[in-house]
């Protein structure tokens, strides 16, 4: 079955009552950030953008969650739960969170010695975030401020 994602997600934005989106443009180039460590030796820190969430933790909403959830990453896959705006595009992480939430994977990269480390936790957010402001003032801020915190040195983008 062929779907077309974004005329999917530009239709359901536009049924809950949002203007047309305007993809983002940067207003500069990105900094380049060298990496000082080899991979083996380098913590690894994981941002999913799937709107996971443990046991415990509040669900994300559907209107410009700029939240995150921290999962810790010992947390088992039957512990992770979904709460995302694209709910139609979950049914196979609501089978096996790993496809977009890679827990196991991670854990077993540390495990043979592929990365030094994985930061404890894990982050998540809600990625349909319809207000660029609020990712940029908001959601990014946060999330490069949990990695500094944890101390990461490499981080891996699971975009949903």
């Amino acid at each position: 079955m062929n779907v077309d994602y974004m005329d999917v997600i530009k239709q359901r934005y536009q049924n809950l009552g949002y203007q047309p989106y305007r993809w983002f443009k940067a207003g500069s180039e990105v900094d380049k950030c060298n990496i000082n460590l080899p991979v083996t030796e380098s913590k690894l820190g994981l941002l999913s953008t799937s709107g996971a969430y443990s046991v415990g933790q509040k669900a994300f909403h559907y209107k410009d969650d700029t939240s995150i959830r921290r999962i810790e990453k010992n947390t088992t896959t039957e512990d992770i739960h979904f709460s995302h705006i694209t709910e139609n595009y979950l049914v196979n992480a609501r089978k096996d969170p790993n496809c977009i939430f890679p827990i196991n994977q991670i854990n077993f990269l540390e495990s043979k010695g592929y990365v030094g480390s994985v930061a404890n936790e894990i982050l998540s957010c809600m990625g349909g975030i319809y207000s660029q402001r609020r990712v940029l003032s908001e959601l990014a801020p946060t999330v490069l401020s949990e990695f500094r915190r944890q101390k990461v040195d490499i981080a891996l983008l699971v975009p949903m």
